[in-house]
């Protein structure tokens, strides 16, 4: 039986058509991939070969003067690059894969990126993950709306139940077929990535890899459940493609409406002109004010004499400093609420599917906005121990010849792709059984 339905189907016109575009499509998506790694590694390389030619560079003009030296130089911490997110790119063509600071106040220079063409972040990239939300359901609508409306519109279906005993079992198989020949293409692409891309096949790749697989599913066991209602080839048409619009684009466009207006986030430009407010109103009171602030953050530095009637390095970049800490509030306030409104979606994602296999990509991709902050968070870490790294030396007058510049290549930090097997699989599962009851019930009216 399924040798002649493999047979028949492979003769349509939608088997070729569905395997031409899938196969084109996914490999397209897989070389789009492949170039943003390639961005990746030519951005790292620029980036190592520009520290090292400005240290260089800045030592000649400014050796003598630590404290001034500093004020020009930049150190790179990078987000380490890993190959599986070029399955998923997710929000990394936003969010800078590399920060470059100086040792003076980070709020300033935290959330600078590199200019992106508008229209290319609006219409996203065409990576495998899109393919796989977007595309492969549109496929199996295609493939299985008229699995049985166009028997009974063609006037074969009496023939088809005469001749055979379990009419609910030959319309399964016909599912089943259909089905087969989508998993076998997903397969083939992901193996494929895996190949072209480098990927190790390791926790993170079998986790989209059966995410993937799951996704396809449920959308299967929709398409089923729509065929079941035995309705004719134009409402089954409609119906699925209105159920896509709606799970792909209009829901996850109301969740994110919804989570964008009830947790407003102060703008990144608020910190960055609070830490420059912070910085500069310092010229203009006191030394002691600014001394007592930045004393009472770093006590061991209380040894050091400001002097009142000159410029002193201890004074700017405790000014630096105290233009931080006047930005923090605004600061922690905007990544909490930015976790909320992860929370509240990956919340409500539990119950969507198109939303959870998106979620889960991105983060299993490192591409998440999650993963932005982890990377945030080092940042912050990173300039704290470049500045106390350097202020016992710029404090002493020391002179650039006291430092090992040859430990100050780029440093890179490793994201933490760590996730919940239960939350990863679960919800999916949930929905497409729960689904699939539902047809098996309705194929009782055949």
């Amino acid at each position: 039986m399924y040798s002649l339905l493999f047979k028949s189907f492979f003769r349509t016109k939608i088997f070729l058509v569905s395997l031409v575009l899938l196969l084109t499509v996914g490999v397209i998506s897989i070389l789009i991939g492949k170039q943003y790694l390639v961005k990746q590694e030519k951005t790292i390389a620029a980036a190592q070969v520009f520290q090292e030619e400005s240290i260089k560079k800045n030592l000649e003009y400014h050796h003598d003067d630590l404290g001034l030296l500093l004020y020009y130089l930049r150190f790179t911490l990078v987000k380490k690059p890993v190959n599986i997110s070029a399955i998923s790119i997710g929000q990394s063509d936003v969010n800078p894969l590399l920060q470059a600071v100086t040792i003076r106040g980070l709020e300033g220079q935290k959330y600078d990126t590199d200019f992106e063409n508008p229209s290319l972040l609006m219409s996203g990239n065409l990576d495998l993950g899109f393919v796989i939300i977007y595309l492969f359901p549109l496929v199996l609508i295609a493939m299985t709306f008229n699995l049985y409306s166009e028997e009974k519109e063609l006037g074969t279906w009496r023939i088809l139940a005469a001749q055979t005993s379990g009419k609910a079992q030959f319309l399964f198989k016909k599912l089943i077929v259909r089905i087969l020949f989508v998993f076998g293409v997903l397969i083939f692409l992901m193996f494929l990535a895996s190949a072209l891309l480098q990927i190790p096949m390791k926790q993170n790749f079998w986790a989209i890899f059966l995410q993937s697989i799951l996704y396809v599913l449920f959308w299967s066991a929709l398409c089923f459940w729509i065929v079941t209602l035995l309705k004719n080839s134009s409402f089954n048409a409609l119906a699925l493609i209105s159920i896509w619009v709606v799970l792909t684009i209009l829901f996850p466009a109301l969740i994110n409406n919804y989570v964008i207006n009830k947790y407003q986030v102060p703008e990144a430009l608020d910190a960055m002109v609070e830490q420059r407010d912070g910085y500069h109103e310092k010229w203009d009171l006191e030394k002691d004010v600014t001394m007592n602030g930045f004393i009472g953050a770093y006590p061991q530095y209380v040894k050091y004499k400001v002097p009142q009637d000159k410029f002193s390095w201890i004074w700017y970049y405790g000014m630096q400093h105290m233009g931080d800490i006047a930005a923090k509030e605004t600061s922690e306030e905007m990544t909490e609420k930015i976790k909320l409104r992860n929370s509240v979606s990956e919340n409500v994602a539990l119950f969507v599917p198109t939303m959870h296999a998106q979620l889960t990509l991105n983060n299993l991709s490192g591409t998440d906005m999650i993963s932005h902050l982890d990377f945030l968070n080092a940042l912050t870490k990173f300039h704290e121990n470049l500045r106390l790294g350097f202020y016992d030396k710029i404090f002493n007058h020391k002179t650039a010849s006291s430092v090992d510049w040859k430990n100050h290549e780029i440093k890179f930090h490793e994201v933490d792709h760590g996730f919940s097997w239960l939350k990863l699989l679960l919800p999916t599962i949930l929905i497409t059984v729960l689904i699939a009851i539902s047809a098996i019930v309705n194929l009782r009216k055949l």
